[in-house]
């Protein structure tokens, strides 16, 4: 727990003096606890991971290290109790069809995607069957030698994006740092990225006909999860940026 809470507060840049005014916590005491000389009240310990803006993992870490009980479960996403929670990301996944969407796990794992994903491998000339039925890694996928972003138009803007997105999710998700770790040498040098117009991410893809089809995407995520795995979650939605594009998978269902 001392090298822990000392980690934490270094990766968000804070000063010991900063984290001490932010907590009400001495920074003397603060100090000690650092260094294993002073042991934290779980209550001292929760203040100052939410002062640190630490990740329900990160608390579990922390609290665990300290000698107390974590404060958050992890449960499988096909638990029974998960049911609504299921059943909440069924019903966001059918709203958004004929449109693709998918639910993305800390890890970029695809854990839920609806019949509109599908239908868009298949314009894309993909086996979308094959893909859908094993388990499929948004990142491998796209970053793989001759992966996804071999499809991509605006590769360098896409990739850039996504990339920069991850980067900063696993400053706090280590699982997910080894895959970056893992895909780092996959990674093409970024030429100019080439601006879309548009106030959100675009996405053009080369459809197996030759067509590009134009989407950009949203997420969702649940706002208060006590769960890790729930904290974990988020919804992608594609939306099409043009009629065409509209047109081509309604076109397919």
């Amino acid at each position: 727990m001392t090298a822990t809470l000392a980690a934490l507060r270094k990766s968000r840049r804070l000063s010991q003096l900063e984290l001490s005014l932010r907590t009400g916590v001495s920074q003397r005491h603060l100090s000690c606890i650092e260094t294993g000389r002073a042991r934290a009240g779980r209550e001292t310990l929760v203040a100052l991971l939410d002062a640190l803006g630490a990740t329900l993992e990160e608390r579990n870490q922390a609290l665990l290290a300290a000698g107390y009980a974590p404060a958050h479960a992890e449960r499988s996403l096909d638990a029974p109790e998960m049911a609504p929670v299921r059943a909440a990301l069924a019903q966001l996944l059918d709203a958004h069809d004929p449109m693709p969407a998918l639910v993305l796990d800390g890890e970029y794992n695809v854990v839920m995607a609806n019949a509109g994903l599908a239908r868009l491998l298949g314009l894309l000339g993909l086996p979308a069957q094959v893909m859908l039925s094993q388990p499929l890694n948004l990142l491998r996928a796209v970053f793989a030698p001759d992966g996804l972003r071999s499809l991509c138009v605006n590769e360098a803007e896409l990739c850039g994006e996504l990339w920069a997105r991850a980067s900063r999710e696993a400053e706090h998700l280590p699982r997910l740092r080894v895959l970056l770790d893992e895909l780092r040498p996959s990674l093409r040098p970024r030429g100019a990225a080439e601006a879309s117009g548009l106030p959100v991410l675009a996405l053009r893809l080369r459809a197996a006909d030759g067509r590009t089809l134009s989407f950009f995407s949203a997420f969702t995520s649940f706002g208060t999860p006590l769960d890790i795995t729930l904290a974990s979650l988020k919804v992608e939605h594609l939306f099409p940026s043009d009629e065409a594009t509209r047109a081509a998978v309604a076109d397919a269902v």
